[in-house]
């Protein structure tokens, strides 16, 4: 329930919306309670209950007696318009105060479902990549929509019951009570067996409602994955293979929900028959009590009146509990995702940027992925001046990525050190070391928007003439200028409407355009055709030069010329220096340049 009173403490964001709201709540309550005792004198004057004169023993005290005075002095037909205009007038101020309390819930619960949303969104943003290795891309997009959607219908709609309920279900009794001491015990047992009865029928809703949730997620990561990877799944002809994966999760949440659905619809019916029980057991035993003349009738229809105000208020609590306890599951979906362990913030929080002045020093650093014993890097002891080119080369799964990764701050260091200047990486902060790098990976990270605001991201008040020269460097001028659009052309998801060429120009021309004071280019050229290849190495080696860069790489033709090359395997360092030097003295280097034909 920890989660839960998070939740409910957001409410104080937005206290003047939840003030009035509370205020409205009570109006509607007095109102609610105080039409009740308002038509006993319509049923004195139906059943010619008046009494002969205004002293007599029978007039009672207070709003009543003012009634009956009115009788007396207006007649039976005058007073009984006075008494229905009256109640019209009590009926129009109760729904008035009903409307302005759910008029300024509106934007308590709106309010909160967006900061909720903007919370997680937040959280993916500050999450380590080390989180992202081990979730679904559909998981995590299900929690900020269907999660934060479930939390809105389930349970922000109920707050307005909790304030609203227990204030009319309290003065109805408080009026039951003061008509009818022995027939109010008689109908709270009842009630109390009711809601034991509905109570034990909810108890695993949250459990199947918590899987449901989870098994939601599962359906939109298939979909997701499944869109992502449609060119492979076409190519592979495996689209019955994914029907049928999608079928499984859809049949699966399927059961789940009908079983929610089926205790939840069962709510409704079981609380009316319950109601009438109620009913029934009470027009006995009140007929009873007025058979005895323990009971006035006309007090006896303002007590079924009375209880009736309490019925509706009930069922709205009943159907709460349910909302409750069917929304739970999602919001500890939420609340665990928040409670997730974010990367670490910043010591030096006033600095987004530093200098690079002398060299980025590797002390005896391991690293193994969270739940993974094998460790991907075994104390790795590296030094990188500035202005060098260094190369990292080696067989895939060596941790080439890994040890740029743990450069960036990526990944938090388990064992040894990482310090640039020498300042550690945790006394920098992350958002002055990120303000350090640039990156260029094997696959091109563009989003669906236009070459302008792909190229400009991250940055502001970039100049037309920056924008242009960072193309030209790039290589990327010429094509852009073909496209009817230009820079405004919008390239589709991940930049699908460019070739893997033009996409990567364009992540260079980022790259550029950013001035990193060290580049980091992972596998740059890998994935692309000779032409593109040798357009997109030529944009490089115009920004290698005179700066720091880290090159990750397969193809060893790009890195001949680099000022250290590193080789590694099975995530240890095995050798440094030239090519030459390697070529002679190192057998895997060696293997790998005649492998891929490299002229010596």
């Amino acid at each position: 329930m920890e989660a839960f009173w998070k939740l409910v403490g957001r409410v104080k964001e937005y206290k003047t919306y939840f003030t009035l709201s509370i205020l409205s709540n009570i109006l509607l309550s007095i109102f609610t309670v105080v039409s009740i005792p308002v038509i006993i004198p319509f049923f004195q004057i139906l059943f010619d209950r008046i009494p002969t004169s205004v002293g007599n023993e029978e007039v009672s005290a207070g709003l009543n007696q003012y009634f009956q005075e009115l009788i007396y002095s207006q007649g039976k037909e005058k007073a009984l318009l006075i008494v229905c205009v009256l109640i019209l007038v009590i009926f129009f101020l109760k729904n008035l105060f009903r409307y302005l309390a759910m008029y300024f819930i509106v934007p308590l619960r709106t309010g909160i479902v967006r900061d909720i949303r903007a919370e997680l969104f937040d959280k993916y943003m500050r999450l380590p990549l080390s989180y992202y290795s081990d979730q679904r891309t559909g998981d995590m997009i299900s929690r900020i929509t269907l999660d934060v959607m479930e939390v809105e219908m389930s349970i922000l709609k109920v707050i307005e019951v909790v304030f609203k309920a227990p204030l009319i279900i309290i003065g109805s009794i408080c009026f039951m009570v003061y008509v009818s001491p022995q027939l109010s015990l008689f109908v709270l047992v009842l009630l109390g067996f009711t809601v034991f009865v509905i109570g034990g029928i909810s108890k695993t809703l949250k459990k199947q409602s918590f899987i449901a949730q989870e098994k939601l997620g599962n359906i939109t990561s298939t979909v997701e994955e499944s869109i992502g990877g449609i060119r492979i799944i076409k190519a592979f002809n495996a689209e019955e293979d994914q029907k049928k994966r999608f079928a499984k999760e859809n049949e699966g949440y399927r059961n789940t929900l009908m079983s929610i659905m089926n205790r939840q619809n069962l709510s409704s019916p079981l609380s009316e028959f319950l109601g009438i029980a109620v009913v029934t057991a009470l027009l006995w035993y009140g007929s009873k009590l007025v058979f005895a003349e323990s009971l006035q009738p006309e007090m006896f229809f303002t007590f079924i009146f009375a209880f009736y105000q309490v019925i509706e208020p009930a069922k709205s609590f009943s159907g709460a509990y349910y909302n409750i306890q069917k929304g739970m599951a999602a919001v500890e979906r939420i609340d665990t995702l928040i409670q997730t362990a974010h990367e670490q913030s910043t010591k030096d929080k006033n600095s987004t940027s530093i200098q690079f002045e002398n060299e980025i020093t590797i002390q005896d650093v391991s690293y193994n992925y969270l739940g993974d014993d094998k460790q991907v890097l075994r104390n790795i002891d590296l030094t990188i001046q500035k202005g060098e080119v260094v190369a990292l080369v080696g067989p895939s799964g060596s941790g080439k990525s890994t040890l740029a990764d743990l450069i960036m701050g990526f990944y938090p260091i388990e064992s040894g050190s990482i310090s640039i200047d020498g300042k550690t990486l945790e006394d920098i902060g992350i958002v002055a070391l990120r303000s350090l790098f640039g990156l260029v990976s094997q696959h091109a990270v563009l989003f669906h928007d236009t070459i302008r605001n792909n190229i400009t991201f991250g940055q502001s008040n970039v100049t037309e003439e920056a924008l242009i020269r960072a193309c030209e460097i790039a290589n990327a001028k010429d094509f852009i200028d073909e496209l009817q659009d230009g820079f405004e052309t919008v390239i589709g998801d991940k930049g699908m409407k460019l070739s893997g060429g033009q996409r990567q120009r364009l992540t260079i021309a980022r790259a550029i355009l950013y001035n990193p004071q060290i580049l980091i280019l992972d596998e740059a050229t890998s994935s692309l055709d000779s032409e593109s290849e040798k357009l997109v190495q030529d944009a490089l080696d115009k920004i290698l030069h005179d700066r720091t860069s880290i090159i990750i790489a397969h193809r060893l033709s790009t890195i001949q010329h680099a000022d250290k090359i590193v080789v590694m395997d099975e995530g240890k360092i095995i050798a440094v220096g030239k090519h030459q030097e390697l070529y002679s003295h190192t057998p895997l280097y060696k293997k790998y340049v005649d492998m891929q034909g490299v002229v010596v």
